[in-house]
């Protein structure tokens, strides 16, 4: 997929800036807690939003459907919380210092505040999804939260191992990272009622979307500058996850390469990132990786082919393309 012309993502995130505010005025209202620092950690997560992708995705596939209810803002911001959640325990495990740029709330307030306010997120989204009163809606979020879970454990597991494959990494990020892409287009279709046909295609889109964006996340661990990436660089290879950069090297590289990054994974050792860097370039690891991401981008636009034409289905598939674009 080409990168010659660059995507206005600001453009795109006009198309739903209404609904978006909606979503953002739930999410202040709903961390009002009377427990102070739920509040404070909340408000400081939320507000150092990133992108806002996935409630994006939810509310322009449901523009692409026609109307956007209540309902539909619900959901994006339960998928929000969830993705929050995500993250705060994900810095924990990780151990990292680092998020989108600024402090994380655990280097701020300790990991223990950080996992229970996590735990907050996760009961708050779930109490607002009752209030779509829709069994498939919560069915849906269920299998996603524990397949997020199992995905993550699935990730502890293959970290420091240098003999991951590429096939395991994939069904770690499919289930850590793609499946809240997935939900959140999917649920698009149920709340609009759109049928079994469209909903599929949403979930697909959303699928491939999410791989396709974690295959550029991981190749920009070795590609971009700490402040165009918002962390560390090298932090995946001080956590010792063998990502498909690293993956690819050690299987293109001579036996002296390759030894070089698996005793990095082994280790989690930052101090070699310029040798293992070295290693990455010169196997052309990145090019597979934006390669392998760009198929996925393709097979995320090829799904929505069922959706009638619109602005907003053309916003779906930029996006696609943007996501393999981005350079943060």
């Amino acid at each position: 997929m080409s990168s010659s012309s660059s995507i206005d993502f600001n453009a795109i995130k006009q198309l739903t800036l209404t609904e978006a505010k909606a979503v953002d005025q739930l999410i202040i209202s709903e961390l009002s807690s009377d427990v102070i620092l739920i509040n404070e950690i909340g408000r400081y997560i939320v507000s150092n939003g990133g992108k806002r992708l996935r409630p994006m995705l939810l509310l322009l596939a449901a523009k692409a459907l026609g109307e956007v209810s209540q309902n539909h803002l619900i959901l994006a911001a339960v998928i929000e919380f969830i993705h929050t959640a995500t993250l705060l325990h994900d810095d924990v495990v990780d151990e990292s210092d680092l998020r989108r740029g600024k402090e994380s709330a655990n280097a701020v307030w300790g990991n223990a505040a950080s996992v229970l306010v996590g735990d907050y997120l996760y009961s708050s989204a779930f109490e607002m999804m009752v209030r779509t009163n829709n069994m498939r809606v919560m069915g849906l979020l269920s299998k996603t939260t524990t397949a997020i879970a199992e995905g993550e454990v699935l990730q502890l597991l293959n970290c420091n191992n240098p003999e991951t494959t590429e096939a395991k990494y994939l069904e770690v990020i499919a289930r850590k990272t793609a499946i809240l892409f997935s939900a959140a287009t999917q649920l698009a279709g149920i709340i609009s009622d759109s049928g079994e046909k469209i909903e599929t295609a949403l979930a697909l889109y959303g699928q491939h979307l999410g791989i396709a964006f974690q295959l550029i996340d991981d190749a920009l661990d070795y590609k971009a500058s700490a402040e165009e990436l918002g962390k560390n660089l090298g932090d995946d290879l001080a956590e010792g996850k063998p990502t498909l950069p690293l993956i690819y090297a050690i299987q293109n590289g001579t036996p002296e390469e390759a030894a070089i990054i698996v005793s990095a994974i082994k280790t989690g050792n930052r101090d070699v990132f310029n040798d293992v860097y070295a290693v990455v370039q010169r196997t052309q690891a990145i090019t597979y990786t934006e390669k392998r991401a760009d198929e996925e981008a393709q097979k995320a636009i090829d799904a929505l082919v069922v959706l009638p034409e619109s602005e907003y289905k053309n916003a779906l598939i930029l996006l696609a393309k943007f996501a393999v674009q981005r350079n943060y």
